[in-house]
């Protein structure tokens, strides 16, 4: 098939074509999360894009197989292989078992996922699923002279790659050895800095909740083996496609071409897929920081989870995307306008097929184009005001949903259709007419016009994020 697929490959660090081993058919790998807690909205956006990447594929003709693991075992605080052990802190903090933490998040990842119209893969394969796969092939990596045993635990010896940091320039590697200089709790088993475990034994936080007998003693996997093991289980010795968030590069992907390249012994994925950070007015969006926003958020404010992937896909991908409640409100605004337009159109009648043709060719070529689904919205915008027939609108704009998956052509709810138009410019006006009162002041007028807003039905709240507004 025609390949015009092209996005930013962080491994070549150029936009390139995309062409999988096999001709129509995609072999995609996505990092999913580690179930200890819930996901934030920040995750998310990575899986939104990660998401529309995949239903692209599909789109343009090509036969996707996805895979995704769920680490739901010891993924530690620190991906240095040091600090605490996230499941067991999660299975603290709410006083239940690990397993049990685990399918609570685990049910949680995917029902927010829902939420959000993100697709579940084809595969879906727990860590503690794989066990005896993650020691078969860290036995290999022994075997092959890429691993040791040292005070207990099995390492990976990175001294024997060429080439280690395969996703960084000269300077960038520079920097990254001193960041594993400066940075990393010294191990006195390693061999080298950059080395990292393949396999933890008892010799080692020794509170584990889930360890497993091997040739090393009992223990359990280190993080990175696990995406090495279950792609190769699923998806073979060839990927196409690798995806995850730009934090997962150095060190977890670094790693994980590390070993499955010694495993194989040749060249594993050609193409990896990285999406930037959300962040908010203090910085990346994290869990770490302990106050961190969800899809339930969301949700509580009174936001379709909708309206914030039509956020993250107003931005590109690779661009940091800074979250506020004022700018999650305007996409409200213009979500519920999209939505109650494409509701407008009579669906009857004949579709003109050389426009049809003509759209989605733009609209792929937006998509062809780094994946800009800013750009593949302008399309949508654009044929809506187009000189064509309602029935060849709705057709395109049904056929880009099956991409964008907003639920444009769903019929809207009783609250989306609660504020019309002129109500929504009205509200906007009073609360910039709101703020110029603050600045200059003049408290008086502000707290007249919030009595204003009340007295038809809307309340305002001042967050830090900026003014949010709702019908009551």
């Amino acid at each position: 098939m025609e390949n015009r697929i092209r996005f930013y490959n962080t491994l070549t660090r150029k936009i390139d074509t995309f062409i999988p081993n096999v001709d129509g058919k995609v072999g995609m790998y996505t990092c999913g999360p580690t179930v200890y807690h819930f996901a934030h909205i920040g995750n998310l956006r990575s899986y939104i894009m990660e998401d529309v990447l995949e239903k692209t594929l599909r789109y343009v003709g090509y036969d996707v197989k996805r895979v995704m693991n769920i680490t739901d075992v010891g993924h530690l605080a620190s991906d240095a292989d040091t600090g605490e052990d996230k499941m067991l802190k999660g299975a603290k903090r709410e006083h239940k078992t690990v397993m049990e933490i685990a399918k609570f998040y685990t049910d949680a990842f995917f029902s927010d996922c829902a939420k959000l119209n993100i697709k579940k893969p084809d595969v879906v394969e727990p860590a503690t699923n794989c066990i005896d796969d993650f020691i078969e092939k860290v036995q290999l990596l022994i075997d092959k002279g890429y691993a040791y045993h040292a005070g207990g635990n099995i390492y990976f010896d990175t001294s024997k790659l060429d080439d280690y940091y395969v996703f960084s320039s000269a300077v960038e590697q520079e920097k990254l050895k001193e960041a594993v200089r400066d940075d990393v709790e010294t191990d006195v088993n390693k061999k080298n800095k950059t080395d990292f475990v393949l396999w933890f034994t008892k010799s080692k936080f020794e509170d584990q909740a889930l360890k497993w007998d091997s040739p090393w003693g009992v223990g359990y996997p280190g993080w990175h083996i696990e995406c090495s093991c279950i792609s190769l289980k699923h998806l073979g010795e060839y990927i196409d496609l690798h995806c995850g968030g730009v934090d997962n590069i150095f060190p977890h992907h670094t790693n994980e071409i590390a070993q499955s390249e010694a495993i194989i012994g040749h060249e594993w994925c050609k193409y990896w897929f990285h999406v930037n950070h959300l962040n908010d007015k203090s910085g990346k969006m994290s869990k770490s920081k302990g106050h961190f926003l969800t899809v339930s958020t969301l949700e509580e404010k009174g936001f379709n989870p909708l309206v914030y992937r039509m956020f993250c896909l107003q931005s590109h991908y690779r661009k940091p995307l800074e979250f506020s409640y004022e700018i999650l409100e305007n996409m409200k605004v213009a979500y519920q306008k999209l939505v109650k337009k494409v509701a407008s159109l009579d669906k009857n009648g004949d579709v003109d097929q050389e426009a049809f043709v003509k759209y989605k060719e733009q609209f792929i070529e937006a998509l062809s184009n780094d994946v800009n689904t800013s750009m593949a919205l302008t399309v949508v915008y654009d044929l809506l005001k187009a000189d064509l027939d309602d029935a060849t609108k709705y057709a395109l704009v049904e056929d880009f949903d099956k991409v964008l998956s907003l639920d444009l052509t769903k019929e809207p709810t009783v609250e989306e259709n609660s504020v019309d138009a002129e109500l929504e410019n009205y509200i906007l006006e009073k609360i910039e007419e709101r703020k110029a009162a603050k600045k200059a002041k003049d408290f008086a007028k502000a707290d007249a016009i919030r009595e204003e807003l009340l007295s038809k039905g809307v309340s305002i709240k001042d967050t830090r994020e900026g003014v949010v507004w709702e019908i009551v």
